[in-house]
């Protein structure tokens, strides 16, 4: 570091006049600019994810075959029974029964049990069968079930264990014998996809065997189908199939008497009355009565109903199951077993206390897929709590019904509170594991008791990202938000679309399930209905956007319930308020309502003329002067799928081809006003539509264009080139010279269009100039690959001309874009220009419909494409906890406002910075000017520095040359970052830096009016485009060309010079005065910028007839101010709290104006030479301007009356004067 003092120039924002103190601190609360999103970021969306939350094969549950081999009374010759021992069959003692009586109860009681998890299934009971009973009963299921699943529920606890080949047993018709029955053959009858449950002994004997005969039952198919070739059917694969085994190979069921005998099916098929058993049995609990196991069977209410005991332990029971499950298995498999069928979920769910009760009876539960065990899961301690909170008030409960209500369980009030905490104090990432409470509230949505909380939190989380949208999908809220659609709750309402927003964004494949629900009429009355906030009907609105994106039926379905008509109301609404939006979010509902529209209308005409009756694209057309350019970008993209509609209609009428050229017209005027890529983008998007409509017209354009520049270039007249043509063709096509193009009218609304689209070509954005180039390119290339017919001799001589814009609307301002761009076009392939005979043309015109304008597209390719869309999209997705709608309260707040974050505390040290330096800045107002003596920083360039600019609060100094720009650190010497500026966009006249109270940005201006917004980098890099447009429409100028005969001295002449006698040095001297001049044209006047941080505006000047002011924020043309003067603008000033605006002109004029008027407030006429300063000091009451002579003037500004003339010892090449000093610099 140097021993001078920083830098300490101050920003035209602080007015002179100011008093000592703080209050210019105002400029470190500037909004910023250049700053959002889509300044930061490529336009592009979201990759496409495969989303594996939907279960790839489900089936369901269609047929149960209930098959029990109990032998009542007659026990298994290879089972050593203890006594006493369990009896108990489904709950019932089959000695109390005769054993028929028994069966048959058994059989019944299974039966209903099942029901309870499947009422819709086909049940068949097969009580103790031979072997051809179990044939036909599982021929019979199968057939009936076709491609669904089918349950074989096997209990053999009335024969022998499995055999070691996996073989289990049945009774021949006199039930004196026990009959094997092999897997491959049940497997046979049973086909798949199938469930199995087997509860009897050595049951893991059978799963062990069972892949077996799988592979088995695969090489048979595979020799069958080798020698009946083709004739064999589908090949039946096993890997679906479901198997859950009571016990591992070699155990044996537990037969204490405390427990049924079935204990394993008790557990599937009565988990809740079993596990309060099993805990009552295993536990001390608050109520020690000795009658507390017999009260067991008399708990009130019912399974289905959550309003009572038995109905809520089942509720909870469901929810810690599910979430012991999803917190530990793979997601794959979670899907697979808990998400593809209500009954194969309950029982999988269900295995999960088998497992954990059988277990402690030494018996180890099977299952295929294989589940890991998960016995001693915490989430069992909570099951426990609250069966000991329910059982405390069981006997109160039975013992007086009538004076003792039921007091429901905290247990999803407190999986709630803690599902909250984690949102406020957890550490959100990607990388962390979503909440284990997640399914629970899942749960909760089925009870009106605690919806709307559960709701609330489900959007907070949400609100995290699309990982946690993801992580909701996979643990099965989709059905749940389904069914909460047909839900009238005006309550729900802000939650529930918001979180269909998110899904819809995450997975636009709903967009079927929601029209097949008719779930798009929901979100249709929350658009319609004024009493919703405005976040909720843009929610809504994005919900309906995503439902007809690229799909016909939700096309159609939302045309039918008037999506149309409630998106043009809220642009009626819009326009009625004068183009403001009062309410917030009201320009998200306006950009949403405009996507909505577009998707709408895509390759859809029939909808396009439905918009027509209702004047959409008139209403539409107002929105592209809307402040927000996601807004106007939107507006665009509607109106570009507007005529993409009538582009792809079988039939063209001249009423489309007007409405057409009406809409393509009136976008094309919004090129050179608006400054935002994607509103441009959008806008080049919908001409390529017009390009491929009318292609005959605009290769008409481009040959006359050709004709016109290959003219220019050669240097003759128009007719001599077309002489020239006519001749090199033979004599015959001389006489038809003069029509062997058609001449395009003036007012053709095909010129109007392609002049802007040429202008575009040579925009400095690189995105926006290869996106014009390409379509002008799809023209030339059309042109060039076409044999135009050589013109006969009987052709008429009038000249066929294109027809006129529809409208009567003045011209759209070309400037000089009536040629083609020179850069990466094409020549005719001869080397002369194309031309186009009329005859050509009328062929042309009879080999199409009279009532079509231009041939189908269906068969073309698109030329140029955007993503504004997928990136808005993508926009929604990211994090936004402040933003979520339906969260009832600021779910927490932005990054950027965290107090304890690194970017505030970088804020703050800046804000204390940029503050110090404005007090010594203050300080140094009345210091006499110390001499410069020290160098503070050097360095070599390889050009001259045209342009130097300091930064106000950061040691930087923005450089630039003709090719090429830098900033470098003045105090370190080091270079910061070097950028690139192409030769075609101009020499570079002008920088400035905006947001230099924060992230600093470098506006880079040309001679040519091209201004580019840049992000410096560090370390080398190169500097980021932010953004770039023709900010400055520049008169042509003469060609320069620099004096001839002029000496070129180098650096070593000059200092040899230096150091050579004073007579060399004035001989050298004079024969360099003594060579001829020749007459030269002065260098083309450079663009001038300045920047006013206050209000968020550029003014531009130059060689144009008006100085143009740029609205940062809205990226629109605010104003253009006529300079009314013929020289170009060689001196700019703005003023800070006034809008005051000082322009200095080459004949020595300076006018003055006020911002928001168009006439100047003042005029001086006093300098004969180009004025190089005009400057105020209102401090002061003076008005200082000098010009390139020598001469400074200054005026008092009270009555702009000359005070003083002060010359220079010369002439002058550059003057400044200081903002607060006594300084004036030149």
């Amino acid at each position: 570091m140097t021993d001078m003092p920083p830098y300490l120039a101050v920003n035209d924002e602080e007015e002179s006049g100011e008093p000592d103190s703080d209050s210019s601190d105002f400029e470190d609360d500037l909004p910023l600019i250049f700053n959002k999103p889509r300044h930061l970021e490529p336009i592009k969306g979201a990759e496409r994810e495969e989303h594996s939350w939907r279960v790839k094969e489900k089936y369901k549950t269609h047929c149960v075959a209930l098959v029990l081999c109990l032998n009542v009374g007659v026990d298994p010759p290879d089972v050593i029974k203890t006594q006493p021992c369990a009896r108990l069959q489904c709950w019932i003692d089959p000695s109390s029964l005769s054993p028929t009586k028994a069966l048959e109860s058994i059989g019944n009681a299974l039966q209903t049990q099942y029901e309870r998890w499947q009422p819709r299934a086909r049940y068949k009971q097969s009580l103790d069968p031979t072997m051809d009973d179990i044939k036909k009963l599982c021929c019979s299921l199968r057939r009936n079930a076709k491609e669904e699943r089918v349950l074989f529920h096997y209990n053999g606890h009335g024969v022998p264990k499995p055999t070691s080949q996996g073989e289990i047993w049945v009774f021949n018709k006199s039930y004196t014998q026990y009959i094997p029955l092999s897997m491959y053959d049940l497997q046979t009858w049973m086909g798949a996809p199938s469930l199995y449950v087997y509860d009897c002994s050595n049951a893991g004997v059978i799963v062990d065997n069972f892949k077996q005969f799988a592979a088995q039952h695969e090489r048979d198919y595979e020799m069958q189908a080798s020698s009946k070739g083709a004739e064999g059917g589908a090949p039946v694969s096993y890997k679906n199939c479901i198997q859950l085994a009571a016990c591992a190979s070699g155990q044996t069921l537990p037969m204490s008497p405390e427990l049924p005998a079935d204990l394993f099916t008790a557990c599937l098929t009565t988990p809740v009355k079993m596990a309060i058993k099993w805990f009552v049995l295993r536990t001390r609990l608050r109520v020690a009565r000795a009658d507390l196991v017999d009260l067991i069977d008399k708990i009130p209410g019912q399974v289905t109903d959550r309003r009572t005991m038995l109905g809520e332990l089942n509720w909870i029971f469901t929810a810690i199951t599910d979430t012991i499950a999803w917190s530990s298995l793979p997601p794959e498999l979670f899907q697979q077993l808990f998400r593809a069928d209500l009954l194969t979920a309950s029982l999988c769910r269900n295995f999960l206390l088998a497992d954990r009760i059988m277990r402690s009876y030494n018996c180890t539960p099977v299952s295929s897929p294989a589940l890991p065990s998960l016995a001693r899961h915490p989430l069992w301690a909570a099951w426990e709590h609250t069966l000991d909170l329910a059982l405390a008030q069981l006997p109160a409960l039975l013992d007086k019904p009538h004076h003792h209500n039921y007091h429901h369980s905290p247990f999803f009030r407190d999986q709630l509170t803690a599902f909250q905490l984690w949102l406020d104090l957890g550490n959100w990432s990607e990388s962390r594991a979503p909440p284990e409470q997640l399914p629970m509230v899942l749960q909760v949505l089925l009870s009106t008791l605690h919806r709307v909380r559960a709701l609330q939190i489900l959007c907070r989380f949400l609100s995290l990202g699309a990982w946690a949208v993801h992580a909701v999908l996979a643990v099965g809220i989709f059905p749940y938000m389904l069914k909460l659609l047909q839900a009238s709750a005006h309550d729900l309402r802000a939650s529930m679309v918001y979180i269909w927003a998110k899904i819809v964004a995450v997975d636009p494949s709903c967009q079927v399930d929601l029209v097949n629900a008719k779930g798009h009429k929901y979100f249709l009355s929350v658009l319609q209905d004024p009493s919703v906030e405005t976040e909720h009907r843009t929610l809504a609105a994005f919900v309906l956007a995503g439902i007809v994106d690229r799909y016909p039926a939700g096309q159609e379905a939302a045309l039918q319930g008037s999506m149309l008509s409630a998106c043009l109301e809220k642009l009626r609404e819009w326009a009625e308020a004068g183009g403001a939006c009062a309410a917030r979010g009201e320009a998200a509902l306006l950009q949403w309502a405009c996507i909505a529209l577009g998707r709408l209308w895509r390759g859809w005409d029939a909808a396009r003329w439905v918009g027509v009756r209702d004047r959409a694209h008139d209403k539409l057309a107002a929105l592209l002067l809307h402040r927000r350019p996601e807004v106007r970008a939107a507006c665009a993209f509607a109106l570009a799928a507007f005529v993409e509609a009538g582009a792809r209609a079988p039939q063209r009428t001249d009423h489309a081809n007007a409405l057409d050229q009406l809409v393509a017209k009136r976008l094309a005027e919004r090129l050179h006003v608006d400054a935002s890529p994607l509103v441009r983008a959008e806008i080049l998007a919908a001409l390529q539509w017009m390009v491929l409509m009318f292609e005959q017209h605009f290769k008409a354009v481009y040959q006359q264009e050709r004709v016109k520049r290959s003219d220019r270039e050669s240097g003759q007249p128009i007719d001599a080139a077309l002489d020239a043509l006519a001749g090199a063709r033979g004599p015959h096509a001389r006489a038809n010279a003069a029509i062997a193009r058609p001449a395009i009218g003036f007012g053709s609304v095909f010129l109007e269009l392609w002049n802007p689209l040429c202008a575009m070509a040579r925009e400095p954005h690189p995105q926006l100039a290869q996106m014009a180039a390409d379509i002008v390119a799809y023209v030339a290339d059309q042109v060039d690959n076409v044999q135009w017919p050589e013109p006969e001799r009987g052709a008429h001589a009038h000249s066929n001309s294109l027809p006129p814009s529809p409208n009567s609307r003045p011209a759209l301002h070309a400037h000089d874009s009536r040629t083609l761009p020179h850069a990466g076009h094409r020549r005719g392939k001869a080397g002369l220009p194309h031309t186009i005979s009329e005859d050509s043309v009328a062929l042309r015109d009879r080999d199409r419909d009279s009532t079509s304008s231009t041939s189908s597209i269906s068969s073309k390719k698109i030329i140029v494409s955007t993503q504004f869309v997928e990136w808005a999209t993508a926009q929604f997705l990211r994090g936004d906890a402040g933003a979520a709608a339906g969260a009832g309260a600021a779910a927490g707040e932005r990054a950027d406002a965290d107090r304890e974050s690194r970017a505030h505390h970088e804020r703050e040290w800046r804000r204390e910075r940029n503050r110090s330096m404005r007090r010594e800045a203050r300080a140094l107002r009345q210091a006499r000017p110390a001499r410069l003596e020290t160098v503070a920083f050097h360095s070599r360039c390889p050009l001259p520095p045209a342009v130097v600019q300091f930064h106000p609060y950061e040691q930087h100094a923005a450089l630039a040359s003709r090719d090429n720009f830098g900033v470098w650190d003045w105090g370190t010497a080091a270079k910061l970052c070097v950028g690139a500026w192409r030769r075609a966009w101009g020499r570079i006249t002008a920088l400035a830096y905006l947001n230099a109270h924060q992230h600093a940005l470098l506006a880079v201006a040309s001679h040519q009016g091209h201004l580019a917004i840049y992000r410096p980098a560090g370390g080398g890099a190169e500097p980021a485009l932010v953004t770039a447009w023709r900010a400055l429409d520049v008169r042509p100028a003469p060609d320069y060309r620099p004096p001839s005969a002029q000496p070129i001295y180098s650096l070593a002449q000059l200092v040899s010079e230096q150091f050579a006698p004073p007579e060399e040095r004035g001989a050298a001297r004079a024969l360099h005065d003594a060579a001829p001049a020749s007459p030269s044209n002065p260098p083309p006047t450079g663009t001038l910028v300045r920047w006013s941080a206050r209000r968020r505006s550029l003014a531009l000047a130059g060689q144009a007839p008006c100085v143009r002011l740029w609205d940062a924020h809205a990226e629109l043309l605010q104003a253009e101010i006529p300079t009314g003067c013929e020289a170009a603008a060689t001196a700019l000033w703005r003023g800070g709290r006034s809008a005051q605006l000082l322009c200095g002109f080459g004949d020595g004029s300076v006018r003055a104006w006020d911002e928001r008027a168009a006439r100047p407030v003042a005029t001086l006429h006093q300098h004969a030479a180009p004025v190089l300063c005009a400057t105020p000091r209102h401090d002061l009451y003076t008005l200082v301007t000098g010009c390139t002579e020598g001469e400074l003037r200054l005026y008092d500004t009270r009555k702009l009356s000359p005070v003083e003339v002060v010359r220079a010892p010369g002439p002058l090449a550059a003057l400044d004067v200081h903002p607060r000093a006594a300084l004036l610099a030149w």
